[in-house]
Parts: C-alpha cells; structure tokens; sequence
C-alpha cells in the first residue's frame, strides 16, 4: 500500500506509527555516516538533532528512542519527586506511558478534563497548588497538541500563548508534547515553531505522522539539553552507531510535513463516510487532523474492530463503544472507500 494507490492487503488504520520506510529512505538509512552517539560522534544525529532544534525555534534538541522517554526526560528534569504535573486527563502522560513520571520521577499528576481535551489558561492556573504545608507543589504544567484521545483537536497560537503566560507568571517551568505538533501546524497553516514558542521544552516524534521508523526529538535550551542527555542514559536511552535511524529522520522531517494535509484530508473522508453509516454517531465538522472517534451505536467496539480485522480493516477500540481510526501516508483515498464499504458491512445498525 502507498500513497499513490490501493495495492491490496490490510487498510491498516490503527495509528500513524505504522508506516514503513520507502525506497528514498532505505537508501538513506542503508548509506548514512554513522559514529558513536554517546560519545557524540555520530554526524547523522547531530544533524538531525541541529534540524529538529532549528524546526521548533530552541538553541539545541535530542533524539530519543521513543516519544514516552523524551517526555519522561522532560518531566525528570523540570520537577522534583512528590510534586505534581499539572496535565489534561485524558492525555498521553496519564494513558499511555505506565505511570512513568511515579516510577522514574517521583510526581503526581494534577489531571485537569479539558473541553475535548484541550486545556484552558484558567482551567491550569485553577489546578496550581496553593502554598501549604498539607499540600503537593506544583512542579510543572504540560500540554499535548495536537491531543490524541480527544481525535487529535488543536491548540492553536493565542491558546498556546496564554497556557505559556499562566506558566511565566507562576514561575513554572512548560512542556509540550507536540508528538503530532506538524499536524498542528498544517491543519492552522502556521510554522512548527510558532506552536512551540514560549515553552521549555518541546517533544515531537518522528514514527508519527512523518513516517519516520523509530524516534522522538527532545527541544530546548542548550545547557538543559545537555541534562537532557545524562538523564537519557539513566533511562536506558544512550545510542551507539544510530545514524542510520537518523538518517531515516531526517528524511521524515525534512519531508513528512509537506504531505500532512492529505492524511487530514483523508481523514475528512473517512469521517463523512463513517457519519453516513447506520449505527454510527459522529460529527464530522469536529475532525481537526488526521484521527477520527466512532461511536457505535448498536454494537460492541472489540467485536467490530475483530470483524474488521477479519475483512482486512485494521483500527483500535478505546473502550467498550469507541473505535479509533488514524490516517497516514501508507494509505490512500482509495483505500478509504473500501475501508467504509468494509466497515458499513461490520456495523449492525441502530435499533
């Protein structure tokens, strides 16, 4: 399967993380100059890490082996053991990273339900610990853009800007998890950077949306980026001759960007054709990026998506009634169509 064209096999739409490398960038991987990473030798890296930093507007970045560690580096360094994050409820931190920032930093999360999992200025500075004896400080204040589990919704510049103003004016350090920030600056037409701008740090991965294989950047400012680097080998996450992943990334970051917009518009499609489905309930006007939410209205979410798979269609339940569907590169407008006449056969209809 590629962009150009359906060419059979599975429509895999699970997540944007299973994109396979093309020719251009097996030659890549196959051809890069490689050196010792933890030693800093290799030249593959630091010119991934030089245009990573240069993408999001900071003097100096990382690459990481994955999103979650660049993020648990993050918070590491920003927060002292039993403080508290204050974060969205629903985001990556608190779902999908096994209790990491408990485990590895010692800190709570200050869960705040955002409206479609999006943070409010007033909403953060509400969650910030008053100072007293009985209480957990506030450590750090994070924020995912675009937010996953609310179908990839967007913060745009001036929400940005007043999260950064409530962390300022508190004296709080800010990161974000822009794991997805490129589909974020495509769907509001505005640099990268701009969405960055204010923060300490800021994460953005590679094996996402820009088809990368493997890695996450970790931004920010030199000398904290140097931390950055201890901290990754304490976590496990010190490199040797990965220039050829580099290589790979540089490639998805040089490249990855400029063909967002059809996995958005493809995900435009698929949510017009989901809502023209019997038993399914969504609104498509709220499709921001390149994640689509069903709900079903008439069936189990876990037995849909087994019947799918058993017809070739590939996607995730989030919980006894969601389904979870992410477009990316490897998969085409065509392949979309057959995806909806697939999924309107495994949907019983509402009563």
């Amino acid at each position: 399967m590629s962009a150009g064209g359906f060419t059979g096999g599975p429509i895999d739409l699970r997540s944007d993380t299973v994109t396979r490398p093309d020719a251009e960038m097996r030659r890549a991987m196959a051809e890069a100059e490689v050196g010792d990473d933890l030693f800093g030798e290799d030249p593959t890296v630091r010119r991934l890490e030089e245009a990573a930093a240069e993408a999001m507007g900071t003097e100096a970045a990382l690459f990481t082996p994955s999103g979650t560690m660049a993020n648990q580096i993050a918070l590491h360094l920003h927060a002292r053991p039993g403080e508290e994050l204050v974060c969205e409820a629903s985001c990556h931190h608190v779902l999908f990273e096994m209790g990491a920032m408990a485990a590895l930093s010692g800190l709570l999360p200050r869960p705040v339900a955002g409206e479609r999992g999006l943070l409010s200025a007033a909403e953060v500075e509400a969650a910030i610990a008053p100072e007293a004896i009985y209480r957990s400080r506030t450590g750090a204040i994070s924020v995912e853009n675009t937010a996953m589990m609310a179908g990839g919704t967007v913060y745009g510049p001036e929400a940005s800007d007043r999260l950064v103003a409530v962390a300022r004016r508190r004296r709080l350090p800010i990161h974000l998890d822009g794991a997805r920030i490129f589909n974020a600056a495509v769907r509001l037409g505005v640099p990268a950077r701009r969405l960055a701008r204010g923060y300490d740090s800021v994460m953005f991965s590679l094996s996402k949306g820009l088809g990368g294989p493997s890695g996450s950047m970790l931004c920010g400012a030199r000398d904290w980026i140097g931390e950055a680097r201890r901290v990754r080998k304490m976590f496990g996450g010190g490199m040797r001759q990965v220039g050829v992943l580099a290589a790979a990334g540089l490639l998805a970051l040089e490249k990855g960007p400029a063909r967002l917009a059809d996995d958005h518009a493809n995900a435009g499609r698929l949510a017009r054709g989901l809502a023209a489905i019997d038993g399914i309930a969504i609104d498509p006007d709220r499709v921001e990026t390149n994640i689509v939410i069903a709900e079903l209205e008439a069936a189990e979410a876990p037995a849909v998506a087994d019947r799918l798979a058993a017809d070739g269609v590939l996607t995730v339940a989030l919980d006894p009634r969601r389904l979870r569907f992410v477009t990316h590169r490897d998969v085409s407008a065509e392949a979309i169509e057959i995806a909806l006449e697939r999924i309107a056969k495994a949907v019983p209809p509402k009563p």
